[in-house]
């Protein structure tokens, strides 16, 4: 999923920065099983752009999960997936996208699309990277996401501000490496960016697609539906208190 809207400038830690995390493990993290934790953004860290394309598509009089259909049609070289590896701009995005949705049978706005797709923060998610990183494990923040390329420099990477992009060790767009999940290459280009193999790492993504691929390479992988269950399996997975209030600072 391309996880837009606020452009946020993430230079400091994109794919491109210094191959030195800014949280290195420490000693405590000897002898446990899993060295970095792996999130998606758009529907992990913040609700999902679905509830929003629902709401659109009830009011625009359109059937129920249609976006999501389209999106799901020839996956891996549909407007969706180009736009992701930075193959169109964004007026091009937007003509495929409604072409595409007329193919099926129905009128929708591309642009309009494209503004739904951020979400609001999830505290409790925000939380939960911030003491990981304190634990002493390698985070890294795994996203689809867009940039025109008719436009240099200008990134729509989702609703997500500086002081929560900080908190992430590394962060992985698919808009700048030009591969994007669930495609097996950005996975491994993932691991090399972190330093880790994939049967040390847990990936939280709430699309089981996504997910799929990562637990085929060995990783860990746990869904987000609901943001509290998922924390509780992470939470058996590391051995760490995610979110009880008692150690909030």
């Amino acid at each position: 999923m391309i996880d837009c809207g606020q452009q946020v400038r993430l230079a400091n830690v994109s794919a491109s920065m210094s191959n030195e995390p800014s949280n290195p493990p420490s000693s405590s993290t000897e002898g446990r099983a899993v060295d970095a934790v792996l999130f998606d953004f758009g529907g992990v860290l913040t609700t999902s752009p679905f509830e929003a394309f629902a709401r659109y598509e009830t009011e625009a009089g359109l059937p129920p999960d249609l976006i999501r259909t389209i999106n799901s049609t020839n996956p891996d070289d549909n407007a969706w997936a180009r736009f992701e590896r930075s193959e169109v701009s964004t007026s091009g995005f937007v003509e495929a996208f409604e072409a595409e949705a007329a193919a099926l049978g129905h009128q929708v706005d591309g642009a309009h699309v494209v503004s739904l797709l951020s979400g609001s923060l999830r505290p409790e998610m925000v939380e939960a990277v911030r003491r990981v990183g304190a634990a002493g494990f390698t985070t890294a923040c795994l996203t689809n996401n867009f940039r025109d390329p008719a436009s240099p420099g200008t990134e729509q990477s989702g609703n997500k501000p500086a002081e929560v992009m900080v908190l992430f060790d590394y962060v992985i767009e698919s808009s700048k490496i030009g591969i994007r999940k669930p495609e097996k290459g950005f996975y491994e280009r993932a691991l090399e960016i972190v330093g880790v193999d994939a049967n040390r790492s847990v990936f939280l993504d709430d699309l089981g697609i996504n997910l799929k691929t990562a637990r085929s390479m060995g990783m860990t992988t746990i869904k987000v539906v609901d943001p509290d269950e998922a924390l509780a399996e992470l939470e058996a997975v590391l051995g760490v208190d995610l979110r009880s209030t008692t150690n909030r600072t």
